[in-house]
């Protein structure tokens, strides 16, 4: 009798313990210590601070059971951001906050971001990346093997190089232009005359010190951050050709061995930590007067911003790569974004 006091007073100890949530989920119990984010840049850039946040609120949601170590420069993949998608749909990494440029190779669907001069600007990345599209988009992840859960931004990405003012696509013409490994940015930049070279981010940095290549093509988070201006980069057209949505996505399987409770505090947290980090990869660029262009001035940097009929000119030498890419990405769901773009709300 008093062993089965004992017991009756354990599984009543027990019981009240999980009603109370100090106990750990049983399925949890089986979760792995450390689960690995990829990122392409640290946490000095809006992209990185995204991971940052998401890998903070999660562990706070989901009080410790799920504790996320941030590898930045794609160590995971020894550098090569192109194949991060694929480390990721093989569990070689947990989760990312990736770039759609990045992930093209693998699903062709997200070239529509990279399609020149589709977004003209913020209102039409919001009406892609939070509407129809972006629902449609994140179908077609998950049906490449991951789970997609928010949407980031790492920002329009612009032009700058160490040769010259670029005002006209004749100011293009044989430079030698750092870009990631994207056919569609290859013959874009062919397209506009100048000499497109491929390399990953952790080479662009020495290249552009030492002269093998004149410009490259980035946010301007990415320039400030990365000091640009000390690479020789003194020349920045505002062109506004491409934003680079980021997306933040769970390896499946990891996904699927978590409860469904801690699966929606990872949403959760995704969401939160995409709307935050959002905000700060546009940050100096919306408001009145843009003072991050005018801290850039301040660098010795020459910013060309150009006029309506300038920036038409870059339009029309790029619009027959655009309508090829058009039928590669798929003419539907171009146009779809194509018809959000023009019904947004500026």
């Amino acid at each position: 009798m008093k062993l089965r006091r004992h017991l009756l007073a354990w599984a009543s100890a027990a019981t009240a313990a999980l009603a109370l949530g100090t106990a750990m989920p049983a399925a949890a119990q089986n979760y792995k210590s450390e689960y690995r984010m990829s990122l392409v840049v640290g946490t000095a850039f809006p992209w990185g601070k995204g991971g940052e946040i998401w890998a903070n609120k999660v562990r706070e949601k989901t009080n410790g059971r799920i504790n996320i170590k941030l590898y930045p420069g794609v160590s995971l993949v020894q550098g090569d951001q192109t194949r991060e998608f694929s480390a990721l749909r093989q569990g070689v990494i947990d989760m990312a906050v990736g770039s759609t440029i990045n992930w093209s190779p693998q699903v062709r669907q997200l070239n529509l971001f990279s399609l020149p001069f589709l977004m003209p600007d913020y209102a039409a990345i919001d009406a892609l990346t939070q509407g129809d599209v972006g629902k449609q988009m994140f179908g077609i992840l998950e049906k490449a093997g991951v789970v997609p859960l928010a949407w980031g931004l790492n920002g329009y990405r612009e032009l700058t190089n160490s040769k010259h003012a670029v005002k006209t696509p004749a100011d293009l013409k044989g430079m030698k232009i750092r870009v990631v490994g994207s056919p569609l940015f290859l013959e874009t930049f062919t397209a506009l005359g100048a000499n497109p070279t491929q390399m990953s981010w952790a080479d662009a940095q020495p290249a552009l010190a030492s002269g093998a290549v004149d410009g490259q093509e980035n946010p301007m988070s990415i320039f400030t951050a990365a000091k640009l201006h000390t690479v020789g980069q003194k020349y920045l057209t505002m062109w506004g050709y491409i934003a680079d949505p980021l997306v933040f996505v769970v390896n499946k399987d990891v996904w699927n061995s978590w409860t469904p409770a801690d699966r929606e505090l990872v949403r959760q947290a995704a969401v939160e930590a995409g709307v935050e980090q959002n905000v700060i990869a546009r940050k100096g660029l919306v408001e009145p007067g843009q003072p991050l262009l005018k801290e850039i001035e301040g660098l010795g940097v020459q910013v060309t911003r150009l006029t309506p009929t300038e920036r038409e000119a870059f339009v029309k030498a790029t619009r027959p790569v655009y309508d090829k890419w058009k039928a590669q990405v798929g003419a539907d769901l171009v146009t779809a974004a194509e018809k959000s773009i023009a019904a947004r709300k500026k």
